[in-house]
């Protein structure tokens, strides 16, 4: 929490600033949303450096799933998010997977349909 508050007083400080220089007013409310973001992007950045550094670990060229988990084990509710969220990707994945194989079917299906339907032309053609 104090991070968070070092981080939001510090976009504040900066948004004083181009204020001031630009001529501009900035919102209470994009203040925070700058500084909700910016804190954002730091965590991401130290999540991401865990992952490189765990992948390198593993001499891995590849970061997956369960990489991710790993490094998010010490926050319940960001573990929980990252396994709900790669549950419905990879139940979108499926699904996606079976529309496609129905469709090359049907597909398979029309195209034998209609040669079995050119040749049986072409045999009606030769008789005449």
């Amino acid at each position: 929490q104090r991070l968070k508050a070092a981080v939001h007083y510090a976009v504040g400080c900066l948004c004083q600033e181009v204020a001031e220089d630009k001529d501009v007013q900035f919102s209470k409310q994009t203040i925070a949303a700058i500084s909700e973001i910016t804190f954002r992007q730091c965590v991401l950045a130290k999540t991401l450096r865990g992952i490189l550094i765990l992948f390198r670990h593993a001499k891995r060229s590849t970061v997956n799933t369960e990489d991710v988990k790993l490094l998010a084990r010490r926050s319940s509710s960001l573990l929980k998010y990252i396994t709900q969220k790669s549950e419905e990707i990879t139940s979108s994945n499926m699904e996606q997977k079976k529309k496609k194989k129905k469709s090359s079917a049907i597909k398979g299906r029309r195209t034998s349909e209609e040669h079995e339907a050119a040749m049986t032309e072409s045999e009606d053609s030769n008789m005449v």
